[in-house]
C-alpha cells in the first residue's frame, strides 16, 4: 500500500469562488486522491482557506465586520460549499490557525540561523488619517495610463498596467478616503532566494516527470533577467501572524506581520497538525507525513494548483523548506493547470462574471458540473466553459450513455425476470469479447490516472461506458428472450455486474452518482477489478436490485438559454 500526500492550493478567503478556481486545483486534487483510496492507498488529502493580506481586511472592511469574525465565517461558507461539492478533503484548515502561527514563527527562526534573511529599510506611504502604512493595495487613485478613477497603487484593473503608489494620480487611502499621505521608511525582512538558486535549480533538474508548463514557469523565474530575487516576507498590517524568530521577539520588526504568502503554502504542514489535534491524535500521527525523518521517507508528495501559483510552489516555498535545514517533505510531483475561460471572456470575481460554485449548486447537482470540469480541464492550454457544451456534454455523456445503459437494463431485468440478477449459464463470445475490451480500456484508464491526465482518464472512462452500451444493443436481450431467455438472463446479469463495475471506475469522477448506482444493486462491494472477469460476477444470482431513479436529466435549451442570460450579468 503507497502513502500518498496530496494538497491543492489553498483559496483565499475573500468570497465565494467560481468554477475556474474549482478546476484549477481543488477538484482535480480531489479526483486523484479519490482514485488513490479507490486503489487501496492511504491518502492524506489537505486543503485550507488563506486568510491573511490585504485583501482580507479589505473585504471585512466591506462586509462591515472585524477581520478576524469576517474570515472564521468565511471559511463556514467554504467549507460547506466544498462538501456539497463532493471534494473529500481529509481536513480543510485555516492559515489564520494557532498551529500555523507557531510553525510560520518556527521556519521564520530556522532561516534567520541560517543566514537567510535580511532586513532591509525600504519606503512605503503612510496614511495620517488612518495612523498607519498601507499596502499597495490600499492605495487608490487615477491610472496615469487610462485614467481609471479606483485603480490600486499595485496594478490598474481596466488597463491591467503594473504600478507603483507613486504613480497614482490623486491618491488616497482605500480604507478612510483620506488623501493626507507621506512616504516614510519603515523596516522589512527579506528571505534571501538568490542564495538558495544553484541549489533549487539542481532540485528542480531533478523532477523528470514534472509537467512541462511547471518545469519551464520555474526555470524562467530562475534565469530570466535577473534571476530569482530575494523577497519580502513582512509587512506592516494588523491581521497576521506577528513577526517572531521561533517563540522569541524579532527586534524591531514590532507590529508587523508575516507577508500572506510565506506563510499560506506553510499552512500545508500546518494543516496536517490540525487534523491531528481536531482528532487526539499524536504528533507522530501528522509528522508521518511531512518529517521524512519520522516516516515520511516512503510518501509521494502531489500538489495540484493554477499555473499563476507555480512561481511560489517551485521556488518560494520550497526556499523556505530546503532553508530551515530541517528534513521536512518536499514536493515529488506538481500538477498545475491553465485557465477556464468563460463563455467568450474570462470568470471575474470582482464583477461577477460567470459561474460560482454556490450558484452552480442551486441549478443542478454537484456530479454534473464535476464531470464538465473535469473532462475540459486546462491541462496542455487554456480551454472555456460554454452552456451550449456544457449542455452536448451533459446530455450525450451523462444523459445519453451512462444514464441511459443503467435505465435500460434495469427496467428490462425487472420487466421478465424481477428485481434480481437472473441465473444462466456461463458468459459466451461476446461476453468474454467484451471482458478482453474492458481489461485493455480499464488498465489504460488507471495509466492516465496515475500520470494525472484528467482529461485522457475522463475520456477512458467514457469509452469504457460507451463499450457496455455498445455490447447492450449488440445482444439485444430484449430479442434474445423471444428465442432462448437463458442466454438473454446471461446477458442480463452482465449489464447488472457492470453497472457496479462502473460505479467503481466512476467513484473520482461523479461520486455522488456512484454511491446511487452501488445502492441501488444493493451491494457494498467498491474492490477495484483487478480481474475484470471476476468483477463483472460480483453480483450473482439472485442477488436482488432496486431500479434506480434517473440519474441524469437532460438539459433542455430553455434552461441552457436562461442560465446564460442570468450568469452573464455581475454578482450582487
Amino acid at each position: 500500500m503507497a502513502r500518498i500526500l496530496i494538497t491543492s492550493a489553498i483559496p483565499y478567503i475573500n468570497g465565494i469562488k467560481h468554477l475556474g478556481n474549482l478546476i484549477g486545483s481543488q477538484l482535480p486534487a480531489d479526483l486523484f486522491a479519490r482514485y488513490q483510496r479507490g486503489r487501496g492507498n492511504e491518502v492524506m488529502f489537505l486543503c485550507a482557506t488563506d486568510e491573511h493580506g490585504t485583501p482580507a481586511e479589505l473585504a471585512a472592511a466591506k462586509a462591515g465586520k472585524p477581520v478576524a469574525e469576517y474570515c472564521a465565517e468565511m471559511h463556514e461558507v467554504q467549507a460547506d460549499i466544498a462538501k456539497r461539492f463532493g471534494l473529500s478533503f481529509d481536513h480543510f484548515g485555516r492559515s489564520s490557525s494557532p498551529q500555523n502561527h507557531k510553525l510560520t514563527q518556527h521556519f521564520a527562526g530556522k532561516l534567520a540561523e541560517a543566514g537567510l534573511i535580511r532586513e532591509v529599510t525600504e519606503k512605503q506611504v503612510y496614511s495620517n488619517a488612518d495612523g498607519r502604512f498601507l499596502p499597495d493595495r490600499y492605495i487608490e487613485g487615477t491610472c496615469p495610463n487610462c485614467g481609471y478613477e479606483k485603480a490600486r497603487g499595485d496594478q490598474c484593473e481596466n488597463c491591467t498596467k503594473q504600478l507603483d503608489p507613486t504613480d497614482l494620480i490623486d491618491p488616497r487611502s482605500a480604507i478612510s478616503g483620506s488623501t493626507d499621505l507621506e512616504v516614510r521608511e519603515t523596516k522589512h525582512l527579506y528571505l534571501r532566494q538568490s542564495a538558495m538558486k544553484d541549489q533549487l535549480d539542481a532540485w528542480i533538474d531533478g523532477k523528470t516527470d514534472w509537467p512541462v508548463l511547471t518545469t519551464s514557469i520555474a526555470k524562467k523565474w530562475l534565469h530570466d533577467g535577473d534571476g530569482l530575487q530575494d523577497r519580502g516576507i513582512t509587512r506592516d498590517l494588523d491581521w497576521g501572524i506577528p513577526v517572531k524568530k521561533g517563540d522569541e521577539d524579532w527586534p524591531g520588526m514590532e507590529g508587523k506581520v508575516f507577508y500572506v504568502w510565506f506563510d499560506a503554502p506553510i499552512e500545508y504542514i500546518a494543516c496536517a497538525k490540525e487534523w491531528a489535534d481536531a482528532h487526539g491524535k499524536s504528533d507522530a500521527e501528522w509528522e508521518r507525513w511531512w518529517r521524512t525523518d519520522k516516516g515520511a521517507d516512503d510518501v509521494r508528495y502531489v500538489q495540484f494548483m493554477g499555473k499563476d501559483n507555480v512561481p511560489f510552489h517551485t521556488l518560494s516555498f520550497p526556499a523556505t523548506i530546503l532553508g530551515s535545514g530541517e528534513p521536512w517533505k518536499l514536493v515529488d510531483h506538481l500538477k498545475s493547470f491553465n485557465y477556464l475561460n468563460y463563455d467568450g471572456g474570462q470568470f471575474s470575481t470582482s464583477q461577477g462574471r460567470g459561474v460560482f460554485m454556490d450558484q452552480a449548486l442551486d441549478i443542478l447537482p454537484a456530479d454534473y458540473w464535476r464531470w464538465w470540469l473535469l473532462s475540459h480541464a486546462p491541462e496542455s492550454s487554456d480551454s472555456e466553459f460554454t452552456w451550449e457544451n456544457f449542455q452536448q456534454s451533459v446530455n450525450k455523456d451523462l444523459a445519453d450513455v451512462l444514464g441511459n445503459f443503467v435505465s435500460r437494463i434495469t427496467k428490462f431485468c425487472r420487466s421478465k425476470f424481477g428485481e434480481e440478477v437472473p441465473s444462466g449459464g456461463e458468459y459466451g463470445e461476446h461476453e468474454q469479447a467484451l471482458i478482453e475490451e474492458l481489461t485493455k480500456r480499464i488498465r489504460a484508464y488507471e495509466a492516465h490516472m496515475e500520470a494525472m491526465e484528467v482529461r485522457k482518464s475522463a475520456q477512458e472512462l467514457r469509452a469504457i461506458w460507451v463499450a457496455g452500451n455498445e455490447y447492450l444493443q449488440a445482444a439485444a436481450p430484449w430479442s434474445s428472450f423471444k428465442e432462448d431467455p437463458e442466454q438473454a438472463a446471461v446477458q442480463v446479469r452482465l449489464g447488472l455486474n457492470l453497472i457496479r463495475l462502473y460505479a467503481v471506475l466512476s467513484a473520482p469522477f461523479i461520486p455522488e452518482t456512484s454511491a446511487r448506482m452501488l445502492s441501488a444493486m444493493n451491494t457494498l462491494d467498491t474492490s477495484w477489478p483487478e480481474d475484470v472477469e471476476a468483477a463483472l460476477n460480483a453480483l450473482p444470482a439472485g442477488h436482488a436490485f432496486t431500479v434506480p431513479d434517473v440519474l441524469f436529466a437532460k438539459i433542455t435549451d430553455e434552461q441552457r438559454e436562461d442560465w446564460q442570460t442570468h450568469f452573464a450579468g455581475v454578482r450582487s
